[in-house]
C-alpha cells in the first residue's frame, strides 16, 4: 500500500534517518561509569524526544512506540513526556505513534519545541487534555494529506479514495483534540494553516504556553483523557 507523507519538507522523505549522530552521555554510579546514548538517557526520565521527520520506514514510529509501551510497563500511572520538533512525515507511522499515545493509560504531555507540522501538530493536539504544552518560539502547522500515485487508472483512483479517507479521519482526531468540528477543520486545513504558540493554543491544539520549566505538570494517578 502507497505511503502518503505529510511532510512540508518533500526532498527529505527518502532520508536514511539511521545516519543520524546520537550523542553519548556518561555518568558515574560509585566507581562506575556508564555509557548512555542521549535517548536512553532521556527514557530514565520518562522522556521521548521526536527530533525528526516521522519516516515511511518506521524507524522513527517503532522506536517512539516501544519507548513508549516500555514506560507503560514500567509505571502506567506515571506521566510520560513527549517533546516534539518534527515537520510531519508519513501518516501510517503517524497514526501508528497516534493509536499508541491512545491506547497507554499514563498521562502524555506533549510539548512543541521549535516546530510540529502536519503529523506532528497531530501527535501535539493528541497529548493529555490539560497538559499539551508549546514553548513561546515554536510554530505549528496543520494542512491536509498531500501524496502522489501512479499505476492503472484503478490503482489511481483507490489511492485517491484511501487518501480522502485518512484526510477524514486526520480531521475527525483533529477535531476530538481541539474541540473544533470536523468542518472547521476541513476548512482551516486546506492549505497550510500555521499558528504561533499562541495561536495554537486558542485554537485548541494545545492547552498552555510554556514560558519556562516550572511550568510543567506534576505526575497524576489518573487518567484524564
Amino acid at each position: 500500500m502507497p505511503e502518503f507523507p505529510t511532510s512540508i519538507l518533500s526532498k527529505n522523505k527518502e532520508q536514511n534517518v539511521s545516519n543520524m549522530v546520537i550523542p553519548t552521555v556518561i555518568e558515574s554510579e560509585g566507581r562506575v561509569e556508564r555509557a548512555y546514548d542521549i535517548y536512553s538517557r532521556l527514557l530514565k526520565d520518562r522522556i521521548v524526544f521526536i527530533g525528526s521527520e516521522i519516516d515511511p520506514y518506521n524507524q522513527i514510529s517503532n522506536s517512539v512506540i516501544a519507548q513508549l509501551l516500555f514506560l507503560q510497563m514500567q509505571d502506567p500511572n506515571k506521566d510520560i513526556n513527549m517533546y516534539i520538533n518534527s515537520p510531519g512525515g508519513s501518516v501510517s507511522a503517524g497514526l501508528a505513534i497516534y493509536d499508541t499515545m491512545q491506547f497507554v493509560t499514563c498521562d502524555i504531555n506533549t510539548y512543541c519545541i521549535g516546530m510540529c507540522a502536519s503529523m506532528g501538530a497531530v501527535l501535539l493536539s493528541a497529548g493529555t487534555a490539560g497538559k499539551r504544552f508549546a514553548l513561546p518560539n515554536s510554530d505549528i502547522m496543520i494542512h491536509q494529506v498531500s501524496g502522489g500515485a501512479s499505476g492503472t487508472a484503478s490503482d489511481v483512483e483507490r489511492t485517491v479514495e484511501h487518501m480522502y479517507s485518512l484526510k477524514k479521519r486526520l480531521n475527525k482526531i483533529l477535531a476530538k483534540h481541539t474541540g473544533k468540528t470536523e468542518k472547521q477543520i476541513e476548512k482551516d486545513a486546506d492549505r497550510d494553516h500555521w499558528m504561533s504558540a499562541k495561536e495554537a493554543a486558542e485554537y485548541g491544539l494545545v492547552d498552555h504556553v510554556m514560558e519556562s520549566k516550572k511550568d510543567m505538570p506534576g505526575d497524576t494517578k489518573k487518567k484524564s483523557k
